[in-house]
């Protein structure tokens, strides 16, 4: 199957009043306006197709993009790729989700991750907090370097309040990430986030809100989850 093809499969699956909720999130044209959930489908029938990825990244529609996050083949995913993908992601949606969710499956999450954390670029540092956040929701512990996570925490502490918008939100993203799946973490993590207090972030016309760390994290522990991780980064 082609990208040509799916992309004629998209097309009249979308509708304006979804394009119009996407727009509020920084989405611009070409977009159909599909549904996530319908392309769920489409997701289970291809499964995961390295170059279909690959070519439907490259057309530039915002759902063929998504799509593309769901049906990549995180395994043969190169740096130069994901660097490619983050060159093309022009929003908080594409590299927050579906770039964020490939990289940390890829084998070269870690890696990437942390060297986008360091940008100055907005949207490169949403993509490495981002990409963070996932693998250490679904790596184990003991294939996580958690001294070096752990030294993350003082740095979001200190930095956090003097960020960008978008950066601010993921990097609180990231510490309730780390705090819910890391369970040796969690409670420096909560030590932070008393000390942070409220982060605060303007996500544009749209109605987002930045989730409390201690309270996310209190959710999580009230299931007894604390620790325990995802298949997948992918929703």
């Amino acid at each position: 199957m082609s990208a040509k093809e799916i992309l004629d499969e998209l097309k009249p699956m979308g509708s304006d009043s979804y394009k119009r909720t996407l727009f509020r999130h920084g989405i611009e044209e070409p977009c159909f306006g599909v549904k996530i959930s319908d392309m769920k489908p489409i997701v289970k029938r291809i499964k995961k197709n390295y170059q279909l990825a690959l070519d439907l990244y490259d057309s530039g529609v915002y759902d063929a993009m998504y799509l593309a996050g769901l049906i990549a083949d995180d395994a043969k995913m190169t740096q130069k790729d994901l660097k490619h993908w983050l060159s093309k992601a022009y929003c908080r949606p594409l590299c927050a989700w579906p770039l964020a969710w490939v990289a940390a499956e890829s084998p070269h999450g870690w890696t990437l991750g942390q060297e986008w954390i360091d940008s100055k670029k907005p949207l490169t540092a949403v993509a490495g907090w981002a990409t963070l956040g996932s693998l250490v929701s679904i790596l184990p512990d003991e294939k996580l370097d958690l001294p070096t996570l752990k030294k993350l925490i003082p740095r979001i502490q200190k930095s956090i309040h003097s960020e960008t918008d978008f950066a601010r939100y993921h990097m609180n993203s990231f510490l309730i990430s780390l705090g819910c799946y890391v369970e040796p973490l969690t409670e420096s993590v909560l030590k932070a986030a008393d000390k942070i207090g409220t982060v605060t972030a303007d996500l544009g016309d749209n109605d987002c809100q930045v989730p409390g760390i201690a309270d996310s994290i209190a959710k999580v522990a009230q299931r007894g989850s604390i620790g325990k991780k995802r298949k997948t980064a992918k929703c």
